[in-house]
């Protein structure tokens, strides 16, 4: 199990680079060991549990490719996204529904495109164990609620 632990990081990395042209560093290889990652709090306010930790760029303020950590049973109001987000469900299942549609579950080594602007969504994890995804976006990560009941 290890092993393809090991293997989908692994993958998550060649991806992101392949997708992002990340070959920063005037041509030397970037290491970052797991320890080395430095995880803060994303949304204490919606849920203190959730965790995102900056591979490279600041998921804040620009492009980024980041590791996210969500908690068993975390479900997300219904909501949009400025940039379209790339995700790489490393362990857990990450739930993801379409306004109006059921919910799509991923488990570990899935692949989901989230595109920006109109796209409402709830974003979530089973309750059996948290969910660890590899994210990336061209621009910074934001999380705008879709008011319920307006018409």
């Amino acid at each position: 199990m290890r092993s393809k632990s090991i293997l989908l990081f692994a993958a998550a990395f060649v991806l992101a680079g392949a997708l992002f042209g990340q070959a920063a560093g005037g041509g030397e290889p970037i290491f970052k060991r797991s320890g080395d990652l430095i995880w803060v709090a994303l949304a204490p306010q919606m849920d203190p549990g959730i965790r995102i930790a900056d591979v490279w760029g600041d998921h804040a303020k620009t492009g980024f490719g980041a590791f996210l950590e969500f908690p068993a049973g975390f479900l997300s109001p219904l909501h949009t996204h400025t940039n379209d987000i790339k995700i790489i469900v490393i362990s857990g299942t990450y739930t993801q529904a379409p306004e109006g549609k059921p919910a799509v579950r991923l488990g570990a080594g899935s692949y989901a495109f989230q595109p920006g602007g109109n796209y409402k969504h709830v974003s979530g994890c089973d309750k059996a164990s948290k969910c660890e995804l590899f994210i990336e976006s061209t621009g910074p990560f934001d999380l705008l609620p879709v008011a319920t009941g307006a018409k």
